[in-house]
C-alpha cells in the first residue's frame, strides 16, 4: 500500500472576463449522478465569477443533491429519443407533439424505468445518436443546435460528454465559436456495448470531435487514457479536476470514537463501483484477530438492476454472522450525505474500473474522513495531492482489508489524513477553482477563434 505525498499548488492563469457559455450536460435517467452534479456544481461557480453560463439538460432532466441550476427545457428528450429509434414514424411528427413528449414531468416519470435499462441494450440508439443530422434523431439535432445559433448565442460550447457529439458537426455549420468536450467517463459506459456497436460508436465519436477545439478531462490519468482511446493529440487534453461547493460540508473536529469504529461505503450500490470487494474485505477484517470492534455502513444510489447484486451481497454477510453489523442508509439528499460521512471514521469506494472524477473521495476529505483506494485511475493523483489516505492494489479484498486494518488501528493516523485531506479540498478541491480553471481554458480558446475571426461571435457572420 502507498500513502500520499502532499500537494504542491499550480500556478492559475488570471480571471478571464465574462463569457457566454452553453453547457450541454446529460440527464442519468433520475439517479444521482457524478457527471451531472459535478456539471452543476461547475456551472454554479462560473455564474458566481460572473459568467453568463447556461446548464442544458440532454435525455432526462438532471438529478442533484445541490441546488438545480439547469434550464427547465430538455433537449433530447428520452422518450423522443426512444421513439424516433424505434419508428419513421416518430420521425416526422410536429413540434407540439414532440414538445408534449419532452415535459420534464414526463420524462422523470419515465425515468423511472429507463433506469432499469443496461447499457449494453443501448448500442443501436447509441450508434444513432452519433451519427447526428444523419441518424434517427436528426430531428433532435436540428432543434438543440438551431436553438443554441438562434436564443442562445453562446462564445463558446462545452459538451458534458462525447456520446454527444453527433451534434457538433450540424453545431459547426451554424456557430463560429469554440466547442469543447468534457471527458469524464464516457469509456465506461462505450466498454458495456457490444463489440460492433462500441466500435462503431468510437469511430463516430472520433470522426465527430474532430471537429472540436480541445478536451476538458478531470484527471492525468483520463487524459492520457482517451487520448489513446479516442486516438486524439494529448495536448488538445486540458485537465481540470473536480470541486465541490463546501456549504454545507465539514463541521467541528470529531472526539475519538468510544464505540465500534465504522467503515462507509458511499456511492452507487453496483458491481462497477467495487462494493462486492468492501463486502469482503468487511468479512476478512472481523475474522482477523486483533482488529479493532467496526462495522460498515454503505449508503448510495440502489437502481433495480443491481438489487439482486446487493441482495446477493447481504447473503455473504449473513452467512459470515455480521448481518447485525451492517446497515445500508437509502440514497440520500446533501444534508443527509454529509451526515452519513461523518458518522463514519473510512470511507472506501473499491471500483472496478479507473474511476476518472472521484468525488466520493473529495467528500469524504471535505467532511473530516480519511479513504483506503485502490490503486488505479484518479485515485493517486488525488491522495498523492493530499495525503487524505491509502492506496491499495485493486480488485484484491485481502489488501483491502489490510488497509482498511491500519487505518482502523491507527487513530493518530486517520486524524492526521482527515485533516489532510480536509486541507486539500478547501485548498485545491473547491467549486471556484474549478470554475477558474475551466474558464482559463475556455477563453483561450474564445481569443483564438475571436482572432482568427476579428469578430466577437454574439455578431451576426
Amino acid at each position: 500500500m502507498k500513502c500520499g505525498i502532499p500537494w504542491q499548488p499550480a500556478d492559475h492563469p488570471n480571471p478571464p472576463g465574462p463569457m457566454r457559455i452553453a453547457f450541454i450536460t446529460a440527464g442519468a435517467a433520475g439517479m444521482y449522478c457524478g457527471s451531472c452534479m459535478r456539471d452543476n456544481t461547475l456551472v454554479a461557480a462560473l455564474r458566481k465569477l460572473g459568467h453568463d453560463a447556461l446548464l442544458v439538460p440532454t435525455y432526462t432532466p438532471i438529478r442533484t443533491d445541490e441546488a438545480d441550476v439547469s434550464q427547465g427545457q430538455v433537449f433530447f428528450g428520452g422518450v423522443n429519443v426512444y421513439l424516433q429509434q424505434k419508428s419513421w414514424l416518430f420521425r416526422h411528427t410536429p413540434r407540439l407533439f414532440d414538445w408534449l413528449l419532452d415535459r420534464p414531468r414526463l420524462l422523470r416519470w419515465v425515468s423511472r424505468f429507463a433506469a432499469r435499462t443496461k447499457y449494453s441494450e443501448l448500442g443501436g440508439m447509441t450508434v444513432s445518436m452519433l451519427k447526428g443530422a444523419e441518424g434517427n434523431q436528426r430531428k433532435e439535432v436540428a432543434r438543440l443546435a438551431g436553438w443554441l445559433a438562434a436564443e442562445v448565442k453562446p462564445e463558446v460550447v462545452v459538451f458534458s460528454n462525447a456520446l454527444l457529439s453527433g451534434i457538433i458537426p450540424r453545431l459547426r455549420q451554424l456557430l463560429r465559436v469554440p466547442v469543447l468536450v468534457t471527458l469524464q467517463g464516457d469509456d465506461i459506459f462505450l466498454d458495456a456495448l457490444p463489440e460492433a456497436d462500441r466500435k462503431a460508436c468510437v469511430d463516430l465519436i472520433r470522426r465527430n470531435t474532430a471537429a472540436a477545439d480541445a478536451f476538458l478531462t478531470t484527471s492525468r490519468y483520463y487524459a492520457d487514457h482517451m487520448a489513446g482511446y479516442l486516438g486524439v493529440p494529448r495536448d488538445k487534453m486540458h485537465v481540470v479536476y473536480p470541486g465541490l461547493n463546501l456549504a454545507g460540508h465539514g463541521g467541528p473536529p470529531r472526539p475519538r470514537p468510544a464505540g465500534p469504529l465504522t467503515v462507509g461505503y458511499f456511492a452507487r450500490v453496483c458491481p462497477e463501483k467495487g462494493f462486492h470487494h468492501a463486502v469482503e474485505a468487511f468479512i476478512l477484517l472481523r475474522k482477523t484477530p486483533g482488529t479493532p470492534a467496526h462495522r460498515l455502513r454503505a449508503s448510495g444510489w440502489l437502481g433495480e438492476n443491481d438489487r439482486p447484486f446487493f441482495d446477493e451481497q447481504v447473503k455473504k454477510l449473513e452467512a459470515a454472522g455480521l448481518a447485525a453489523d451492517f446497515e445500508y442508509v437509502p440514497s440520500p439528499g446533501h444534508a443527509d450525505k454529509v451526515r452519513f460521512l461523518q458518522s463514519v471514521d473510512v470511507l472506501t469506494v473499491p471500483t472496478t474500473y479507473r474511476e476518472p472524477k472521484g468525488l466520493y473521495v473529495l467528500e469524504a476529505w471535505a467532511n473530516g474522513v480519511p479513504v483506503v483506494q485502490p490503486d488505479h485511475g484518479a485515485f493517486p493523483e488525488l491522495v498523492e495531492a493530499a495525503g487524505g489516505g491509502l492506496l491499495v492494489p485493486p480488485d484484491d479484498p485481502s489488501a483491502l482489508a489490510a488497509g482498511l486494518r491500519r487505518a482502523l488501528d491507527d487513530h493518530e493516523y486517520r486524524e492526521a489524513a482527515a485533516k489532510a485531506g480536509e486541507a486539500a479540498v478547501r485548498e485545491r478541491f473547491t467549486a471556484e477553482v474549478m470554475a477558474r480553471e475551466t474558464a482559463g481554458v475556455l477563453e483561450r480558446y474564445v481569443r483564438l477563434r475571436s482572432a482568427d475571426f476579428g469578430m466577437r461571435y454574439d455578431e451576426p457572420a
